[in-house]
This record gives structure tokens, C-alpha cells and sequence, in this order.
């Protein structure tokens, strides 16, 4: 696997409110873009891989509806996130 164990809890520890916070929106949110970035590089380097291109297209839709969600419930936590992570709409 791409994302250990340990490298799972820093992100969890740097975006959510603990090491074990792996429910809260920010968390999930930081999570997938990690697995994004990851499969980016991927589909860059294997352009004919497209059961990968489309796990990446459905993992940025995961991702969108999270953000969705947390806009709609605190728009400070999603401008707090957005700017974080560095992810545009």
C-alpha cells in the first residue's frame, strides 16, 4: 500500500482533531486528496490504464461531495480546508 499506517495517523493528527479522527469531514477530505495525488502521478506515467483513470475520477467525486457537504454545514471549516490543501474549484 502507498499510505502506511503511520503516514495514515500524521494526516489524521495534522487535519483532523486526533490521530484516531478518521470520521471527520477535514480528515476524509485531506485522506482522499492524498490518494489522489498519488494516482495522478499513476495515470500520468500509464496514460492506457483506464480502470485506474476512472477509480481517480470517482475518488475526486467522493472528495467533491465531501467538500459540498462541509461547505453547506460550516463555510469556515471548507475556506479553512481549501486553503490548506491547496485544492480549487
Amino acid at each position: 500500500m502507498y499510505l502506511s499506517k503511520e503516514q495514515k495517523e500524521e494526516i489524521f493528527g495534522k487535519y483532523g482533531k486526533s490521530k484516531t479522527d478518521t470520521g471527520s469531514p477535514e480528515s476524509q477530505i485531506a485522506l482522499f486528496s492524498a490518494r489522489i495525488a498519488h494516482l495522478q502521478e499513476h495515470v500520468a506515467a500509464n496514460q492506457k490504464d483506464y480502470s485506474t483513470r476512472r477509480a481517480l475520477v470517482m475518488l475526486v467525486g467522493k472528495r467533491r461531495q465531501l467538500l459540498n457537504y462541509l461547505k453547506e454545514i460550516d463555510i469556515e471549516r471548507y475556506r479553512a480546508i481549501i486553503k490548506e490543501l491547496g485544492i480549487r474549484k
